[in-house]
């Protein structure tokens, strides 16, 4: 049985926690984008964390029964894309999060609240 969006952001979500991934914010893109419903955004504080928690996200869908369609930026650790189809993961290195601001470039996107 295919993973629920929801599912599959509170999958992406647990895993970039176990890893200590820093400021996790989840924007809900529905209505605003076609590329997703959610994007995860976090990030780590070395490359080998950010591998870390990409590596997390990718293991957990996989154990879930869930296709992960592609993952770019593994071997820099800088910024890591992970996309699961109705969420895309961002985990980046905490000076490229500061740089690059993409929560800013979402601002329309609502932010999710996780419990």
């Amino acid at each position: 049985m295919a993973l629920t969006p929801k599912q599959l952001l509170h999958l992406a979500v647990d895993a970039a926690e176990d890893k200590k991934a820093m400021d996790i914010v989840v924007l809900d893109l529905q209505g605003i984008s076609l590329i997703a419903d959610y994007f995860v955004i976090c990030h780590g504080n070395s490359d080998t964390q950010v591998q870390a928690i990409a590596n997390e996200i990718r293991q957990s869908a996989h154990q879930a029964g869930s296709i992960v369609r592609g993952t770019e930026g593994m071997d820099s650790g800088r910024w890591v894309l992970i996309d699961l189809g109705d969420v895309v993961v961002h985990v980046f290195h905490r000076e490229e999060r500061e740089y690059y601001n993409i929560e800013k470039l979402w601002s329309d996107a609502k932010v999710v609240e996780m419990a």
